[in-house]
């Protein structure tokens, strides 16, 4: 059978033997009294199939959750994020507590989406990492079009606009991320402003209005702009929010429009995570005053973002998991 999913916490349970009628709840029962969260990774620029399994282990250790991470698979069997039309294994959001997507312009077959809608229409909390704005992509004669811009909108708080600039890329930070002033959140414990690899998406401004139902966490300023050089700054400003939460069919739902892959070697960012996944899953008295422990278990040193053959290839799930110091 191939290998296309792992249960990160099962893989770290003990078993033993007990009379049920009469002794403590047994590890295999125990573990499954914990939540299960769903990494759902598929983006071709971001290497959220290296990001994602970090996470998830860092949630695994400080929130005492069950993992699962799911990727973009070949043919045969590689995890290879340029495969925009097959993500395996996601039957298992039909059993889960909580789903964190990270993926870019997928054209899943129906029988794959369903399950990620179902999720996002069951109330379940959610968490959305950068190109989630435009998780899918279907052309215009598809029955999903609707997926490509209202679905993000609605669920997450906002659809793909434009940004501004990749210069550099991996070279220099290009937004200084900053607290907002009037926010009032445990996802912000421990938090400190920051510069991010990532160029800052327009999500707010102009024309444009991010979803009304969103409370802003951080906002983002450009350190360097194409719509500035082009003179548009009108419609597409230098600040922007990066980080709010969102209300969707009553589910607490975390964004962030960051999510390059030397962002997640910033303690910041990972300790943005995990308060803001604690938080959805309303465990926000959980949070500590100085927030979650955000120290990598293993090593996490992740390809550059880009396009083409700019991920890892020839790596199979565990392979990924591997790398991260995780275990097989």
């Amino acid at each position: 059978m191939r290998y296309n999913l792992l249960t990160l916490g099962a893989m770290l349970s003990l078993l033993c033997s007990c009379n049920p009628s009469s002794a403590p709840a047994s590890a295999p029962e125990k573990e499954a009294e914990k939540p299960l969260i769903v990494f759902v990774t598929g983006d071709e620029e971001y290497r959220s199939e290296e990001s994602m399994p970090m996470l998830a282990r860092l949630v695994e250790r400080e929130l005492g959750a069950r993992t699962q991470v799911l990727f973009a698979l070949d043919s045969a069997g590689f995890v290879n994020p340029n495969v925009n039309d097959n993500i395996e294994g996601l039957e298992a959001l039909d059993d889960a507590d909580m789903m964190v997507l990270f993926t870019r312009w997928r054209a899943l077959p129906d029988a794959q989406a369903q399950h990620i809608l179902d999720f996002a229409e069951s109330g379940k909390p959610m968490a959305g990492f950068r190109t989630s704005t435009h998780a899918f992509m279907y052309k215009d004669d598809s029955l999903r079009q609707h997926l490509n811009n209202d679905w993000p909108t609605a669920v997450f708080g906002q659809q793909w606009i434009t940004h501004h600039g990749h210069f550099d890329d991996g070279h220099d930070p290009l937004t200084a991320v900053s607290l907002v002033e009037e926010a009032h959140s445990p996802i912000l414990n421990g938090i400190q402003p920051f510069d991010a690899y990532s160029w800052l998406y327009h999500v707010d401004g102009g024309e444009w209005k991010i979803n009304p139902k969103t409370k802003q966490l951080l906002r983002g300023k450009s350190l360097r702009s194409k719509h500035e050089e082009a003179g548009r700054l009108d419609q597409f400003p230098l600040n922007n929010p990066v980080a709010w939460t969102n209300d969707y069919k009553g589910a607490r739902v975390f964004f962030t429009t960051l999510g390059h892959p030397y962002d997640w070697q910033n303690e910041n960012m990972r300790r943005l995570a995990l308060n803001g996944i604690a938080w959805a899953l309303d465990r926000a008295d959980d949070i500590p005053a100085e927030g979650f422990n955000p120290t990598i278990i293993g090593s996490y040193q992740p390809n550059n973002s880009g396009f083409g053959e700019k991920f890892k290839k020839g790596l199979r799930p565990e392979e990924l998991f591997k790398e991260n110091g995780l275990p097989r």
